[in-house]
């Protein structure tokens, strides 16, 4: 087992966080929506459109979420619905609905302004410690420091730090390095133009299966570099192990050719999103319709999600015999046209079917 790094050289300490500020000035990036406001609104849900998602997505919806929902209270002035609207297609939906909650206790709380110091950020629905750093040394200069999947990344390489990060007490260690890094002076630039950079790093230089040393700004003072093996780091061997699950959809339209669709529970798989009725096997699907009616089982396929795989079985039932009323009793849902379910908050599978 690797010797537990707990402190770094005074060399390190003096050069890592203005070489990482100067690389950030020339070749970082500059262009981003989200850059170059002190706006914790915006700072904030830039960060939380970005966890797990790719630049180039969060990049369709930010602008279209500020046209939206301008300012924290608009957003809390929201309904759940409109906000999962919005969100639908960006996936991890739990993050909308932290978004949301947070926003209201923003208001709540905090009378519409969010606040400066990281442990009042981390008290708020869907912020952890790296999303709480990264709001107070964007906004308000704080010497907080951000440790995010890319960081721990650049940090582990640079220091060598080869503790497995599964086991909590070593990542703990990391968040103390971390800290150790950050800018001492004029925090108010400082903060911010450091926290960007390792950001910039972690995603156009040091990444997960390829690293450009030669364009790293600190490739001197890097011992993942100097060892020849920086793809090694950072080390993590504990994983989650995959579950799959197999649902049977029902797609079902009225005589007005109204699909019906359902709000599924607040927990569980799709939480508080609209759905095709979901059964966890054929036969309790074919028992929810009238006896008697004709059915078409399309192709089954598999949807991915982070830990899980879902085997979904659409049916379609023949509109001609589907009743008016509702199709389960005890379970909320609505007859919607086109017009309606396009605005919906709903799986992206789903969206795919009720389209085709």
């Amino acid at each position: 087992m690797p010797k537990i790094q707990n402190s770094i050289s005074p060399e390190l300490q003096a050069r890592f966080a203005t070489d990482m500020m100067a690389w950030q000035t020339r070749h970082g990036r500059h262009h981003l929506p989200w850059q170059n406001t002190r706006d914790p609104y915006r700072v904030w849900l830039s960060e939380i459109m970005l966890q797990q998602t790719q630049v180039s997505t969060v990049l369709d919806y930010f602008p279209r979420f500020l046209q939206k929902f301008p300012d924290v209270s608009a957003l809390a002035a929201a309904s759940q619905d409109e906000v999962l609207g919005l969100w639908s297609g960006l996936g991890y939906y739990s993050r909308a609905r932290n978004l949301h909650r947070c926003a209201m206790e923003v208001v709540d709380r905090f009378g519409g302004a969010f606040p400066q110091d990281p442990l009042d950020l981390q008290s708020l629905p869907g912020i952890g410690r790296s999303t709480a750093a990264a709001i107070a040394a964007f906004c308000f200069g704080q010497r907080a420091a951000i440790l995010d999947g890319n960081v721990k990344r650049v940090l582990t390489r640079v220091l060598g730090y080869g503790a497995d990060l599964s086991v909590s007490a070593h990542e703990r260690v990391l968040w103390d390095l971390a800290d150790q890094l950050l800018p001492t002076r004029s925090l108010s630039t400082a903060m911010p133009r450091y926290t960007q950079a390792l950001m910039d790093l972690g995603a156009t230089v040091c990444l997960p299966r390829k690293t450009d040393c030669a364009q790293c700004p600190v490739q001197s003072l890097c011992v993942a570099r100097q060892q020849g093996d920086p793809l090694r780091y950072p080390v993590k061997t504990r994983k989650l192990k995959r579950t799959s699950e197999a649902l049977w959809l029902l797609k079902v339209h009225n005589q007005q050719g109204d699909v019906w669709l359902e709000k599924r529970p607040g927990q569980g798989v799709w939480a508080s999103l609209y759905c095709l009725p979901v059964f966890d096997s054929a036969e309790a699907l074919i028992g929810s319709l009238p006896a008697g009616q004709e059915l078409r089982h399309d192709p089954a396929f598999v949807h991915v999600l982070t830990h899980k795989d879902l085997h979904l079985h659409p049916v379609q039932a023949h509109q001609a015999r589907v009743k008016s009323k509702p199709l389960r009793s005890g379970v909320e849902g609505a007859w919607m046209p086109r017009s309606q379910w396009q605005t919906l908050g709903l799986p992206a599978p789903i969206r795919k079917l009720l389209e085709a």
